[in-house]
């Protein structure tokens, strides 16, 4: 388990066994299902849940983008400064990342988002940006912040789909899916899922992020339940 974080975890459900799945680097051009198989398939056993980190999903669907690639405009550059900077990563305090958030879901919408944050902090409330601007927009990760080398001058936009693309997968292995953006600071959420799948519980287990922020290279986790001793 990446960095001594436990195998075992209680949850308000009972007891959960963390097994994380080492992968090579997923991206763009491979066959998620295929991969998934390929790593998870063998250590599957009746009763798993399984769950894939955000990101790798996201490269798979060419959403790693190179900042080579990306040409923030006017709003881009001026917008980005007025980001509140945190401890715990860039997120859009870039004017890559920003001008990617306004290709995600358009201008009119991020100038509507910022508005609404402006006034949500004269309130002395937060979160109001990314409550207008969407999830697509708040799963955005900045350049330099991947702790995969291949992915550290790119920006990484949130899957596209991501419901759908856990049910693919959890057709394909028969078992429950979540695609997860779990991190070291707020925990985890479940991003997409695949039908009747508990998700509170997957938040839970995996709430102390135990795939790693870096480069462990164990974006599966699987999850299997004991339930109540």
């Amino acid at each position: 388990m990446p960095r001594e974080k436990p195998r075992v975890i209680e949850t308000s459900r009972g007891r959960v066994v963390r097994i994380p799945v080492k992968t090579r680097v997923l991206n763009k051009g491979d066959d998620l299902v295929a991969e998934v198989r390929r790593y998870a398939g063998p250590l599957l056993e009746p009763g798993d849940i399984l769950t894939i980190a955000e990101s790798p999903v996201a490269a798979v669907q060419g959403r790693a983008i190179p900042i080579t690639e990306i040409r923030p405009g006017f709003w881009a550059n001026l917008l980005w400064r007025f980001v509140k900077k945190v401890p715990y990563g860039i997120g859009l305090r870039s004017p890559w990342s920003m001008q990617c958030a306004i290709d995600e879901v358009g201008l009119a919408r991020i100038l509507r988002a910022a508005v609404a944050g402006f006034w949500g902090k004269l309130r002395g409330r937060s979160g109001d940006f990314y409550r207008v601007a969407g999830r697509q927009v708040a799963m955005i990760d900045a350049a330099h912040t991947s702790g995969v080398p291949e992915f550290y001058e790119c920006v990484i936009l949130g899957p596209k789909e991501p419901d759908r693309v856990a049910q693919e997968l959890a057709t394909a292995l028969g078992c429950p899916v979540a695609i997860v953006d779990a991190n070291d600071i707020f925990g985890c959420t479940v991003v997409g899922a695949s039908a009747g799948l508990d998700t509170g519980l997957v938040e839970e287990a995996m709430r102390d992020n135990p795939a790693g922020q870096g480069n462990e290279l164990t974006p599966i986790v699987i999850l299997r339940p004991e339930g109540e001793e």
